[in-house]
C-alpha cells in the first residue's frame, strides 16, 4: 500500500494504554499517527469494526515453522529454510523474530549465523506483498553453552563448554548479526562468554542449568539480562534451594520469557510471573519445524521429535518436551484467557519488551515513526490480519480493503 490509509478499530493499543475507540495513520511504511475517535478526514480507511489493532508480536526464540527449521547442514538451505518459516510465522503475527539454533557442531552453527545473516541482509524481495515475511532481525544461539543435566531436547554430543573464541567467530561468520545466547552460568567459562558477548551488544540469556540461586545472581552481575523460558530446563523452586527462578523473579534487569502453550508451564505460574514482575514477562513460542504442519515424526536439529496434537517430544525420550508447535497469536491468547494476563500486558509482553531487549527501537510499538508492523485481533483475540511495514502480508477475509474518502 504505498498510498497513505488509516485502520479504525474499536480498540487500538498504543505503548501505554488501549485506545477505544482508536485508528492508526500509515504512511510509507511508517505509523504516522495513532489517535483515539475518528480517522483524520481524507484518507482511505479500512474499518476494523470491534476488533483491536495492535503492534505486530516480537518473537525472539524460533527454531522453525511451516516444515522448516534454523539448523540446516548449508548456508543456502539455512537461508531458505529462514525465509520460509519467516512467511509461515507472519501468517499468525509474527511481524519480527530470532532465527534460533539449538546446539550443534561449530561448523553447523557457523553455517547457521551466516544464512540468517543472509536473510538479515535482504536480497531479492518477493513479488507480491503476500509473500513478505516476518523481519528477521538476527540470530539467536540457544547452546552450545550449556548444561548437560539440563540438556532437555539438544542433543548432547554437541554441547561444548563456553568459548569466547567460539563465540567471537560467531560474532564474525554472522557479520554483526548474532543477537542473543543462552548459558549455563555454573559451567566453567561461563561467565567469561556472558561478559564478551554483552561487550559485543549481544544478549545473554541465563538457561539449560543446573545453576544455584548465587550463580545465577553472579550471571545476571556479569552483564546476563534474559532467561530462556523460564521454569523450563532448570532447577525448581525449592524452600532452601531457590534456585534460578527466583533469582530471576527478583532481579528487576532481568527479562523472563515464558512458553505459554499450556504445555511448557502451568497458567498459575504465568499469572505468578505477571503479577510478581509485570513489566518484565516475555511471550516467545519456542516453536520447532513441525508447526503448523500434522501430528507425525519430525526433526529439531540432529534430533527426532514426535508431534501429538499441541505436543512436542523427544521420540526416543518421550517424557521430554521438544520445543513447542505454538505460534504467537495463540500464546497471546493463553496468556489473556487462560493466565488472567491484563491484555495490555500481554500485547506489551508479545511486542513492546521482546523490541526493547533487542534494541528494535521501531518494532513492537504504535507511535509515529515506528514501522507500521502490526496485527488486527478478533474480539476472542484470534488472528485476523498482519501487516508488515505498511504492507498486507496476511487478510484472509479482506478486512483490510480501504475504502475511499467521503466524497470522492
Amino acid at each position: 500500500m504505498s498510498q497513505a490509509f488509516a485502520l479504525a478499530a474499536a480498540r487500538v493499543a498504543t505503548p501505554t494504554e488501549l485506545l477505544q475507540p482508536g485508528f492508526v495513520v500509515v504512511s510509507r511504511g511508517l505509523v504516522e499517527q495513532v489517535g483515539a475517535g475518528l480517522p483524520p478526514e481524507g484518507l482511505p480507511v479500512a474499518d476494523l469494526g470491534d476488533r483491536l489493532v495492535a503492534p505486530g508480536f516480537v518473537d525472539q526464540h524460533v527454531h522453525g515453522g511451516g516444515g522448516a527449521q534454523v539448523n540446516c547442514p548449508t548456508e543456502q538451505e539455512v537461508e531458505a529454510s529462514v525465509r520460509r518459516l519467516a512467511r509461515f510465522h507472519a501468517g499468525h503475527g509474527t511481524t519480527s523474530l530470532l532465527a534460533t539454533t539449538v546446539s550443534d557442531t561449530p561448523a553447523a552453527l557457523r553455517a547457521a549465523v551466516r544464512g540468517v545473516a543472509a536473510v538479515v541482509a535482504g536480497g531479492a524481495q518477493p513479488a507480491r506483498a503476500q509473500d513478505l515475511g516476518a523481519n528477521v532481525l538476527g540470530s539467536n544461539l540457544e547452546g552450545p553453552w550449556i548444561s548437560r543435566s539440563k540438556a532437555g531436547a539438544q542433543f548432547p554430543g554437541a554441547i561444548r563448554p563456553p568459548s569466547v573464541d567460539e563465540l567471537e567467530d560467531l560474532l564474525a561468520q554472522s557479520d554483526g548479526t548474532l543477537r542473543m545466547l543462552t548459558v549455563a552460568p555454573e559451567v566453567a567459562g561461563a561467565l567469561e562468554v556472558v561478559k564478551a558477548a554483552r561487550s559485543q551488544g549481544v544478549v545473554a540469556s541465563v538457561g539449560h542449568t543446573d545453576a544455584d540461586y548465587d550463580q545465577a545472581r553472579d550471571a545476571f552481575d556479569a552483564g546476563a539480562s534474559n532467561v530462556t523460558h523460564l521454569f523450563n530446563a532448570m532447577g525448581p523452586i525449592h524452600h532452601r534451594r531457590p534456585g534460578p527462578v527466583v533469582a530471576a523473579l527478583e532481579d528487576e534487569r532481568v527479562w523472563l520469557e515464558v512458553i505459554a502453550d499450556g504445555v511448557h508451564v502451568h497458567p498459575a505460574l504465568i499469572s505468578l510471573v505477571s503479577t510478581v514482575a509485570p513489566s518484565r514477562l516475555i511471550l516467545v513460542t519456542d516453536a520447532i519445524g513441525a508447526t503448523g504442519n500434522p501430528a507425525g515424526q519430525y526433526r529439531l536439529g540432529p534430533l527426532d521429535v514426535v508431534v501429538q496434537g499441541n505436543r512436542a517430544v523427544l521420540a526416543d525420550h518421550p517424557e521430554t518436551v521438544a520445543g513447542s508447535v505454538l505460534t504467537m497469536d495463540r500464546a497471546l491468547a493463553f496468556s489473556v484467557q487462560a493466565a488472567g494476563v491484563p491484555l495490555l500486558d500481554a500485547l506489551q509482553a508479545a511486542s513492546l519488551r521482546p523490541a526493547t531487549v533487542l534494541g528494535a527501537t521501531a518494532k513492537g510499538r504504535l507511535q509515529r515513526g515506528a514501522d507500521a508492523d502490526m496485527v488486527v485481533l478478533d474480539p476472542d483475540l484470534s488472528l485476523a490480519a498482519t501487516v508488515i511495514g505498511g504492507e498486507a502480508v496476511h487478510d484472509p477475509h479482506g478486512l483490510l480493503r480501504l475504502a475511499p474518502p467521503p466524497g470522492t
